[in-house]
């Protein structure tokens, strides 16, 4: 049963750790928190977390369910991110120094950027994340006999486990960004953004690759 446990918890984490990829995404937050103070930084960080857990525990709950609602595949989920994604990294690379790249700084009143969209989705936990958190919670037993809930309940307090390891990677990466970064100076971490940003961009044309090859290769 431990053992169980613990293969759940570092499957969950092993799965969604390179696609959330909290290390990679702390110069990005960074960038589009700098004209914030260090408290809001911090509070954007708590919450970008918090966000990104319930948004992975809702997708394993009720992502499978919601998906066969709407008549809804994994690949059109996948090719759909793909898009956002792609489309957001294009705009962080073709942005100038100000976090969204077209108002100005002086006459923002208000330079905290919303926790939701575009800190938490879709740069923290996009279709990828989303789309694996699904997959787990098909996975998950079924059935109403006493063995199937314990089982569920040992499954589910395990993948719970994972996605708060997950959510707590997240917050300490991003709380402590600007002292990861601090080293490189106001131009190095201007570099970072842009090649993190373009590194996502290729993640979101990868991810509507693999989504239209899924398609393809289901409709032969």
């Amino acid at each position: 049963m431990t053992n169980v446990f613990v293969d759940t918890v570092l499957l969950t984490y092993g799965a969604l750790f390179p696609i959330v990829n909290p290390v990679g995404s702390a110069p990005l937050f960074l960038g589009l928190t700098q004209f914030c103070t260090y408290k809001q930084r911090n509070w954007l960080a708590r919450r970008v977390a918090l966000n990104s857990v319930c948004l992975l525990i809702g997708s394993f709950l009720i992502g499978s369910h919601v998906l066969e609602f709407f008549g809804l595949s994994l690949p059109v989920v996948r090719i759909g991110g793909g898009a956002v994604v792609t489309a957001f990294g294009w705009k962080l690379l073709n942005s100038d120094e100000r976090p969204d790249g077209e108002r100005d700084a002086q006459k923002d009143t208000s330079p905290i950027p919303d926790p939701f969209y575009p800190l938490t989705m879709p740069l923290t936990v996009g279709p990828g994340s989303i789309s694996v958190a699904i997959a787990l919670g098909s996975q998950r037993p079924r059935g109403a006999d006493l063995d199937h809930l314990s089982e569920f309940a040992q499954f589910g307090s395990a993948t719970l486990v994972g996605l708060l390891a997950i959510a707590l990677t997240v917050w300490f990466c991003y709380r402590f960004a600007e002292r990861t970064v601090a080293a490189l100076g106001k131009t190095g971490t201007n570099v970072v953004v842009r090649l993190s940003a373009f590194i996502m961009l290729c993640i979101g044309l990868e991810i509507l690759w693999g989504g239209w090859s899924a398609l393809n290769a289901a409709a032969h």
